[in-house]
């Protein structure tokens, strides 16, 4: 029988799916396992290369795998997807991602530890209660429009929403009120909750010397240069900043054919938390610059002058991530580019 060299394995909760092939291709074995059989499994087998997708609990079965030998790859979903014959069940899903794992162009997720997996949590966390406290503030918004309370959209107002709830002076029904009063008490309190996740992130990145360095660059806070030394693989991953760019998902969609190069709207692939955030960086500083455009450079006022500002945002947001992978990959702080006088 031939050696199995790579194994392709389908996750799922409770029953997994295995797929072996040897060198050429051919297919060396097919089995179920349970979820307490995988790593027993695995430890009766000699060193081959093993392959998941990138989805949810792969970083831990990579170190699991990799702990009794193998080399463990995890592929992104979309990457295996072309690989499916016909039929969409687990056994044609396994698979696919072992004969997209013996492709040699295929590109790979780099598999994280448990400490950094442990210091996402925090921005996990902190997006999700941030995004629990907009559905508040809108629902508190529009049930007071009902009652004739306008209240002009921005988290600086939302103290006026709370104030009308609160005031007993107002013509609001009591019955309102009364449940108002849980949306507006549940949004204070996620408020403290957010705060105390903010210190913590302040708080790592005083303690980082990596950090700090990517604080010099304007639009990086302490939230996003936390973010991306938890978040982002190392700057190794990828061959220059325009890499680390698309991988963000802040690169232009290309729809070239016959030679004519055609290019859209960025793709928006890759860490949708870490570009978010980038973005969001960006744009505090074209606000900035639209207000005062020498504090801005010459490039991004010359691209304000032209450009809409939401594009010129994403566009400074891309300037910025691949300075970040500059800094990150050759060490150093950010230096602004001296002015031609």
């Amino acid at each position: 029988m031939s050696k199995t060299s790579t194994i392709g394995v389908d996750l799922a909760k409770s029953v997994f799916q295995i797929h072996g092939a040897d060198e050429r291709g051919a297919i060396t074995l097919r089995k179920k396992l349970r979820r307490a059989q995988v790593v027993s499994f695995f430890s009766g087998l000699e060193p081959c290369v093993v392959a998941m997708e990138a989805c949810a609990s792969a970083h831990y079965w990579a170190r699991e795998i990799a702990a009794v030998g193998h080399e463990v790859r995890l592929i992104p979903p979309a990457y295996v997807k072309p690989f499916v014959k016909r039929q969409k069940n687990d056994a044609a899903d396994a698979e696919a991602i072992c004969e997209a794992a013996q492709r040699p162009t295929m590109r790979f997720v780099v598999p994280k530890s448990a400490e950094a997996q442990a210091a996402a949590v925090v921005f996990r966390t902190r997006d999700l209660l941030v995004r629990q406290r907009t559905q508040l503030i809108n629902a508190l918004r529009g049930h007071l429009a009902e009652f004739g309370f306008v209240v002009p959209q921005g988290a600086g107002h939302v103290n006026k929403l709370i104030t009308l709830v609160e005031d007993p002076a107002s013509d609001m029904p009591i019955a309102a009120r009364t449940i108002l009063s849980v949306l507006s008490q549940t949004f204070q309190t996620i408020q403290l909750k957010i705060t105390v996740l903010d210190r913590e992130i302040a708080a790592r990145a005083k303690a980082d010397a990596t950090i700090r360095r990517l604080m010099t660059i304007p639009g990086v806070g302490p939230v996003v240069a936390t973010a991306i030394v938890a978040l982002a693989p190392a700057a190794s991953t990828f061959r220059r900043g325009r890499d680390f760019a698309a991988w963000l998902g802040l690169t232009p969609r290309q729809h070239s054919s016959g030679g004519k190069e055609r290019l859209g709207r960025v793709t928006r692939m890759g860490e949708r938390s870490l570009r978010r955030l980038l973005i969001l960086g960006a744009s505090s500083v074209t606000k900035v610059a639209a207000r005062h455009p020498t504090r801005g450079g010459v490039w991004l006022a010359g691209m304000l002058f032209r450009k809409p500002r939401m594009l010129v945002t994403v566009a400074l947001a891309n300037k910025i991530a691949r300075t970040v992978w500059a800094l990150m990959a050759h060490g150093g702080s950010y230096r602004a580019p001296a002015v031609a006088v």
